[in-house]
């Protein structure tokens, strides 16, 4: 093919009437167009030249230019495409020719005095190419590669603002349990874990699904979809409910058990609005369109409130809950419901208790009335016998101390003489005697556990780091903590314990000072003067962190005022 003899305006007309198809800017088609035929150019002048297309907007006119930049004599490589400044230098005036100049920049350089410099370019027109079967070929997957790319591009800038939203979608096939969606401006994918329960499609079957992520990846944007994140209940209760897409109901907290059973914690700005009754609807109908769109899922609606105790309550409806003892610190709570009210609490399978502590994102430990006081019987007489052993008291005593809130011998040892003395039967003599006792107890264990911890072969470093009692060295020690360079490194939850979430369940890490009851912020800490000991942090930089910290957080609390 000649592109002499070619009909010009062609050129242009396939452009826009590609672009119309693909839904793109006319512009890329042309532009790739100029770079398949500059590819087509090099084929026939030599690779090594750096050849230009320009298309006219206007004419469909195809101008090839042949340039040559000035470089530094150090970055000289390619003579076809490249000059030095004293190899430019022979040329460098001003030209004859009315299809070559020099360019400065974007400017023609009118004023040759001062020489060449480097970047200059020298653009000489060159005729055009005759393009054989093997250069249109090349021209025409250039021309398709581009086109989609800017395909791509469109796609991808039409949907990153969508994330998060529902869309009405066809579908168009099924790849090994992997439904293609076809969304309008391309095709998004519905994962088989995505789905809900048994959930099968059939080619052009509308569907109506949430978009949970756009990503921009190697072969293009990837819209992933999904029927089974608690988002997509929230979004179509907030198509169901006008109160909560006008902010009148908020929906604080989703759990979902797909396709089975689902809980959704709302709270209303309104005192004259039931957020619960709202979101049910007249006879259920709002509910109900919900339910129906989510293949039967059974949803119980739940008022939302700020006391954690009295929430999880409502969450664990319709079971009736006895009593509630949260353990903040722990992010865990425990509750105590009837003999009769277990099997419905913990729901089949657990599903009941399970949506709970999701919506509360508590970990939550149910147990009967009957076990509750038969654990706390259980620690009645581990403390009675502590004290026994150790205090040389009698049973009886014991359970005194017991009875008056006394755990352990540092409670004993180190509490006001005041609060001995108002148990019965005991004096001043007597209370002076106990504490004597205790701390002498505790002095023989402290003892205990820094040989322990010595013969080990903890460093002097670590046991003389404040904060640090005896007993938490020895365990440390055990932990193959040595040294205080041992102990800057380790983590906070390391040190305290945490929760670790995994495939939707809450799992236990134990802390190695977590039975010492260190809590995350002591354990941050301890470690961070650690560090600060040794020289690894900054002490003024660790402060202006933390200040800048407490201005973000002020900011965002009056931002949410």
């Amino acid at each position: 093919m000649a592109i002499t003899s070619a009909n010009q305006l062609e050129l242009l007309q396939t452009a826009e009437a590609v672009a119309r198809e693909k839904m793109i800017d006319p512009g890329l088609v042309v532009e790739a167009m100029e770079e398949s035929l500059a590819r087509a150019a090099k084929s026939r002048y030599g690779a090594e030249m750096d050849i230009r297309v320009s298309i006219d907007r206007k004419t469909g006119r195809a101008t090839f230019t042949r340039v040559r930049t000035v470089v530094d004599e150090e970055e000289f490589e390619n003579y076809q495409a490249e000059f030095t400044t004293e190899q430019a230098k022979p040329y460098f005036e001003p030209t004859q020719k009315a299809n070559a100049h020099w360019l400065r920049g974007e400017e023609v350089i009118a004023d040759f005095a001062g020489g060449p410099q480097i970047g200059d370019r020298f653009e000489e027109e060159v005729p055009p190419v005759e393009m054989g079967r093997i250069a249109a070929q090349s021209a025409k997957q250039v021309i398709l590669q581009k086109v989609r790319e800017a395909e791509r591009d469109r796609q991808y800038e039409e949907f990153k603002d969508r994330a998060g939203t529902i869309i009405n979608g066809l579908v168009k096939r099924e790849e090994y349990g992997n439904v293609i969606v076809d969304v309008g401006a391309g095709e998004a994918i519905l994962r088989r874990n995505e789905k809900i329960g048994r959930e099968s499609y059939r080619p052009n079957d509308r569907i109506r699904v949430y978009i949970k992520d756009v990503r921009r990846e190697q072969r293009g944007p990837q819209i992933f979809l999904s029927r089974t994140a608690p988002e997509f209940m929230a979004e179509l209760f907030k198509m169901e409910v006008p109160e909560i897409y006008d902010g009148i109901i908020e929906i604080k907290a989703v759990a979902r058990d797909p396709g089975s059973r689902a809980k959704i914690a709302v709270i209303s700005y309104d005192s004259s609005i039931d957020p619960v009754g709202a979101c049910v609807g007249m006879r259920g109908s709002r509910v109900q369109a919900v339910v129906n769109e989510l293949q039967g899922e059974k949803i119980d609606i739940i008022p939302w409130n700020e006391d954690q105790p009295t929430f999880l309550v409502n969450a664990l409806q319709p079971a009736e809950v006895s009593k509630v003892v949260l353990d903040e610190e722990a992010g865990k709570i425990e509750v105590v419901v009837p003999e009769e009210q277990l099997s419905l609490a913990i729901g089949r399978r657990g599903q009941n208790v399970r949506l709970a502590s999701q919506l509360t994102g508590l970990d939550i430990d149910i147990m009967t009335e009957e076990q509750e006081s038969a654990r706390r019987q259980a620690e009645f007489e581990m403390r009675t016998k502590l004290f026994m052993d150790y205090l040389d008291l009698d049973e009886f005593f014991a359970q005194l101390l017991v009875a008056e809130g006394f755990t352990n011998l540092e409670e004993v040892a180190y509490v006001e003489l005041d609060e001995l003395l108002v148990i019965d039967g005991v004096d001043e003599d007597t209370a002076n005697e106990l504490q004597a006792r205790a701390r002498d107890v505790l002095e023989a264990q402290n003892k205990a556990a820094l040989e322990s911890a010595r013969a080990l072969g903890v460093e002097d470093s670590l046991i003389e780091f404040e904060g640090l009692t005896p007993q938490m060295i020895e365990a440390l020690a055990k932990d193959d903590v040595k040294t205080l360079e041992d102990f800057a490194t380790c983590a906070d939850w390391e040190l305290a314990g945490g929760w670790t979430t995994v495939d939707g369940e809450r799992v236990k890490d134990d802390g190695t000072l977590e039975p010492f009851g260190i809590s995350l912020e002591e354990a941050q800490d301890m470690i961070m003067t650690a560090r600060v000991m040794l020289g690894w942090v900054d002490p003024e930089e660790l402060a202006a962190q933390a200040a800048a910290a407490a201005e973000e957080a002020a900011a965002a609390e009056e931002a949410e005022a």
